[in-house]
């Protein structure tokens, strides 16, 4: 896992989204084991305890669980990384919509653009 932070937002909460992201991406499976969290915060070059702290409240979502001496684990719960990724993609539909219509274009505008570009795929 590697990335580049954002100043203008903490950085556990940076380090949540995108393991998240991966999750509901697949990029991390369902059932698989994540690295400890000294080898996340190693790779990432950040306080354990900024890890821990993400991951304890990713654990929260149930996105992720311990298994006591076995370490952190995805959920394999489909429906509920389905429905986390769901909750992104209409955050990000909005968040377009919003940024289209500050650059005054309509739904029937919007509409156009995607299929121009959903089209090239």
């Amino acid at each position: 896992m590697e990335f580049e932070f954002d100043s203008k937002t903490p950085i556990y909460i940076q380090i949540i989204e995108q393991i998240k992201t991966d999750i509901i991406s697949g990029k991390i499976g369902a059932g698989e084991r994540l690295s400890s969290v000294r080898d996340i915060a190693f790779n990432l070059k950040v306080n354990p305890n900024t890890v821990q702290k993400a991951l304890s409240d990713l654990e929260e979502t149930g996105l992720i669980y311990t298994e006591r001496t076995n370490g952190k684990f995805v959920t394999t719960d489909l429906a509920l990384i389905e429905k986390y990724k769901k909750e992104h993609a209409d955050r990000l539909c909005q968040k377009f919509l919003e940024n289209m219509e500050t650059l005054g274009f309509n739904g029937s505008e919007v509409l156009e653009y995607l299929n121009k570009f959903g089209g090239n795929k």
